[in-house]
């Protein structure tokens, strides 16, 4: 079975206040219109500080895409705890997950941008302690009962519909991240395909006297994102420059970190030829899928600021010829 994500981070370099509402908005209608199409999941990311208007505060989207859909689960991914007085956010999520009833679930994470830190006025050195201590406190607030937080007794109210707590991820490219996770109970995503990452979460998980949980580990081959047109080449032509932004800011961000979605092309040509972001026709994304080259399809329809015309057309292709044909009617 092909598995099926829809991401959003509204990243779009130079655009207007009237061209960022439209992607907004335009997220919305098509959070529903893939809710009703049967995918797996709406992916939101979370980054600061950055020119081209990155999402910053993904539970307010994920707030409306929970009212704009009645099934589809949303995954927030990554969460940068740090960046959080952790007593609010315990109380936003148990909000949010009675509004969802349970749908809407979180992979935490450090973040790996200083510029970030530096905004908030949070300690890089100390950003995996702190990191800790903060889902501690989440933890303990989401139980209901009271606590000793800073010096000062403390509840938090609701709890969260889904018991204990939502859904949680760890994530993270490291083995201190894979220990982490253990240490905190949590399931662990870790960034990239490396097996030795779940080795590692596996066995600390044993060590703290709990089996491991889940591990949502990265494709080790395939496409990071698909996108689908009746054109390919005028698709690269008109359109491959937004795919571009996307890669090359990326490359900014993480460097020689490893993680299956970085593109290291420096032109729409050499795109092409990656994969990474691979455009493709509707019978050629079937035949892959087939093949079992492609076993995610993540869509990225807002990726650089691309228009409407060919985000919804993409959309509308993997939904209503890829899906049907590959999944046997089963959605």
């Amino acid at each position: 079975m092909v598995h099926t994500a829809v991401r959003y981070d509204y990243r779009a370099p130079g655009a207007s206040a009237a061209e960022r509402q439209e992607i907004y908005r335009r997220s919305l209608d098509q959070a529903a219109y893939v809710d009703r199409h049967g995918y797996d999941a709406l992916m939101l990311s979370e980054h600061h500080a950055s020119d081209d208007g990155y999402l910053p505060s993904p539970l307010v989207v994920a707030g409306a895409m929970v009212a704009a859909t009645t099934r589809i689960p949303i995954t927030v991914s990554a969460l940068l705890v740090n960046f959080y007085e952790p007593l609010r956010l315990a109380e936003d999520i148990a909000v949010l997950d009675h509004l969802s009833a349970g749908r809407v679930g979180y992979t935490f994470g450090l973040g790996y941008r200083p510029e970030e830190y530096a905004m908030y006025g949070r300690s890089w050195a100390s950003r995996g302690s702190d990191i800790e201590a903060r889902i501690r406190v989440l933890l303990q607030a989401w139980t209901g009962n009271e606590f000793e937080y800073e010096g000062r007794k403390v509840r938090v109210r609701p709890t969260p519909y889904s018991q204990p707590h939502p859904f949680l991820f760890y994530g993270g490219g490291s083995p201190a991240a894979a220990r982490r996770a253990a240490r905190l109970g949590l399931h662990f995503q870790p960034q990239h395909g490396d097996p030795t990452l779940k080795e590692t979460y596996d066995a600390a998980c044993r060590a703290a006297g709990r089996e491991p949980g889940l591990v949502l580990r990265a494709p080790s081959s395939g496409p990071a994102y698909v996108f689908c047109t009746s054109d390919p080449e005028a698709f690269w032509d008109r359109y491959g420059h937004h795919l571009l932004a996307d890669a090359l800011a990326y490359q900014e961000w993480h460097g020689e970190a490893a993680s299956y979605v970085v593109d290291a092309s420096r032109s729409v040509e050499e795109m092409r030829d990656a994969g990474v972001y691979l455009v493709a026709t509707a019978d050629e994304v079937v035949d892959r899928c087939r093949a079992g080259d492609i076993r995610l399809i993540t869509s990225h329809p807002a990726c650089g600021a691309l228009p409407a015309e060919p985000s919804w057309e993409s959309l509308r292709l993997l939904s209503e010829t890829v899906l049907p044909a590959v999944d046997g009617g089963r959605r």
